[in-house]
């Protein structure tokens, strides 16, 4: 009797041993379950948050925006009339202007090459006053993709923040939006040529380059274009070398130029 009931409980045991083992498998099952579901929320939840982010930091009150409908390049000295002041996008001649800070203008067809390397230009009134014209200079760092420079044509403002196909008219320098316009649209993905380089390219001024190109001498435009062939390359190859080769590497800066 004894025996028999000693392999009862043997046999319950392992029926409760192999019930509990199910049962932390069912646990160990739905908890990683769980997990995963949780690391998708997670993942997605955090797409979502980046993607609201960057939608909200390109609602700038008074942005403008504008679909720029061809961008080829077109001999060097041959003009282009654009639709806004200053430029936001279309042809351009085939060098670019280097991003830095100017004293005098610069020519709109190599600067609207800059923005479509993904450049802001920031132009401003060539009467603003000079404690203003030094708080749009400090906005320039060493390698930012920032044009800062006098503006002769016309504006609505003052001072204008032109990227690629957007546009923002302020009246000081203090506008936190345009800050945000230049933490939104500096480096751009959303140009045509994103990554390509803001140096190697031009650093004369418009007063500059008017005089080499009225010189009439044959060999002006090949050295304004030269060192954007060299940098730039083939349309096919330029996104690939870009990142690599076209990053601003202690360029000088367009005044230590002159």
């Amino acid at each position: 009797m004894a025996k028999k009931k000693t392999a009862e409980e043997r046999r319950q045991r392992a029926a409760a041993l192999k019930a509990e083992r199910l049962r932390k498998e069912r646990r160990r099952k739905f908890l990683g379950i769980t997990g995963v579901i949780t690391a998708i929320v997670v993942v997605v939840g955090l797409i979502g948050f980046l993607f609201y982010m960057d939608y909200r930091s390109r609602q700038i009150p008074g942005l403008a925006e504008y679909e720029v409908a061809s961008y080829v390049h077109v001999d060097t000295g041959a003009k282009v009339d654009y639709e806004q002041s200053p430029p936001v996008g279309g042809d351009h001649w085939s060098a670019w202007q280097n991003c830095g800070v100017y004293p005098a203008p610069v020519t709109p067809e190599f600067a609207v090459h800059s923005l479509e390397h993904g450049a802001v230009w920031i132009a401003y009134d060539p009467e603003l006053p000079a404690e203003q014209v030094a708080q749009l200079d400090q906005l320039y760092t060493q390698g930012s993709y920032l044009l800062v420079s006098p503006y002769e044509g016309e504006m609505d403002t003052p001072i204008v923040a032109s990227a690629w196909g957007r546009q923002l008219a302020v009246e000081s320098p203090e506008d936190e939006n345009l800050q945000r316009f230049v933490r939104a649209f500096e480096q751009s993905t959303d140009v045509p040529e994103p990554g390509a380089a803001c140096s190697q390219g031009v650093t004369e001024t418009a007063e500059e380059v008017e005089a080499l190109v009225s010189s009439g001498e044959e060999d002006i435009a090949q050295e304004m274009d030269g060192p954007a062939e060299g940098a730039e390359g083939d349309e096919g190859d330029e996104e690939g070398d870009a990142p690599e080769s076209d990053a601003p590497q202690d360029e000088e800066s367009p005044e230590d130029t002159e």
